[in-house]
């Protein structure tokens, strides 16, 4: 589904442009309303699936069709159904670990589908269903997790990087790779994904600091699920995520994480902020991470059934499926043939996982140096002797 032209846009501005003074103006209407109490939040629909109307964010999704809605509503579906899967394929021993997106799924599509396909993505471990709008078979993401290779796709094919393990240090590639974007004059943008827990991280605060400075077409992305493994949010931080980019020059924004529209809207938002020269933004999707950290770890053991509950009510996909209902988008048909192409999607990817071939023992010995190297070609003598030893005597 294309949500967003590939048409050439405007010229990038420097920082003193005018551009850049709205992006300034912005910042300071933006502190000026979170004066208030309460955290502004962004909401286009509500929990019951009623749409409600934004006076700055309706515009970013005026044109959206009925069959554009449904293809959300789609990617949605999908990506639960292959996250649910890869959760089975772990328990059943098929996976080392997964890390799953379970009530994520609106902030990850609503956003990735904000995309163009000129802009660069740098994803956390999390992002299945930013890796699906992208274009990267699902397949492919299981490689990693089942141990057989460090990343099963081609980055430059989809824009789409691979996953990062290290915490918060994709921002700092993000921001970087942003600033090149920027010196080649190119009209695309960037966008860095993390979560609360990592906002606390110190590479990402000096990626505020760059983008920046620098100015840089970059929009990070924060996915605050409430917890970081078992510590929540307030442990993180004194203010609501969004306004730490006030300290920092650029503006922020908190959209609610559940509700795929204003997720699209306020994200597009982004995104052309960054590609008409006007710097970086901070979008804070509120959000809930309705399983457990990653498939090692225990939510019951730092938090109650009563708030999963409350999370549950707010689910993004009931959501939508309720507005599609109510605006008669889509029909029982169209579920029921979405509910026998999500089966099949998880029987594909449960073939693929248990058909996957066992890595080359040696192939990282290959990649160490390009011209070879005395104490590599050591290790690759003892590790062959280790592997031996475990022969019996008849060879077998």
């Amino acid at each position: 589904m294309t949500v967003e032209s590939t048409a050439a846009r405007t010229p990038r501005r420097s920082a003193g442009s005018k551009a850049g003074t709205t992006g300034t103006k912005r910042t300071r209407t933006t502190a000026k309303k979170d004066a208030g109490t309460e955290p502004q939040l962004v909401q286009l629909l509500t929990p019951e699936g009623k749409r409600v109307k934004n006076a700055e964010y309706d515009k970013y999704v005026a044109g959206i069709t009925p069959e554009e809605l449904r293809g959300l509503y789609r990617d949605m579906v999908l990506t639960r159904r292959f996250d649910a899967e890869a959760t089975s394929l772990q328990r059943q021993g098929e996976l080392g670990l997964w890390a799953s997106l379970l009530g994520q799924e609106a902030a990850q599509i609503g956003s990735g589908r904000a995309t163009r396909e000129d802009d660069y993505v740098f994803p956390t471990y999390r992002e299945h269903g930013v890796a699906w709008c992208r274009g990267v078979d699902p397949a492919n993401l299981l490689g990693m997790f089942r141990g057989v290779n460090n990343g099963g796709w081609d980055p430059n094919s989809n824009n789409f990087q691979l996953y990062t393990i290290v915490i918060g240090s994709q921002t700092l590639h993000a921001t970087g790779y942003a600033m090149g974007v920027a010196k080649d004059g190119a009209d695309s943008a960037v966008i860095a994904y993390f979560g609360d827990g990592a906002s606390s991280q110190g590479d990402v605060a000096e990626s505020f600091t760059f983008s920046a400075v620098y100015n840089a077409p970059v929009v990070f992305f924060c996915q605050n699920n409430q917890w970081a493994i078992s510590e929540p949010t307030e442990k993180q931080s004194r203010v609501p995520i969004y306004q730490r980019a006030q300290g920092f020059g650029f503006p922020g924004v908190r959209v609610d994480g559940n509700d795929v529209l204003g997720v699209l809207a306020v994200t597009r938002w982004a995104l052309e902020r960054a590609r008409g020269g006007e710097g970086p933004t901070l979008v804070e999707a509120f959000t809930y991470r309705m399983g457990a950290h990653t498939t090692s770890d225990d939510p019951t053991r730092y938090r109650g059934d009563e708030e999963r509950q409350a999370w549950e009510a707010k689910d993004p996909i009931l959501r939508l499926r309720r507005y599609l209902e109510a605006s008669n988008h889509a029909d029982e048909g169209f579920f029921a043939e979405l509910e026998a192409e999500s089966e099949a999607l998880g029987k594909r990817v449960r073939e693929a996982v248990r058909a996957m071939p066992d890595p080359d023992h040696f192939a990282i010995f290959e990649n160490a140096y390009a011209d070879g190297h005395a104490l590599v070609d050591e290790e690759r003598s003892q590790f062959a002797a280790y592997q031996a030893s475990f022969a019996d005597e008849g060879g077998n």
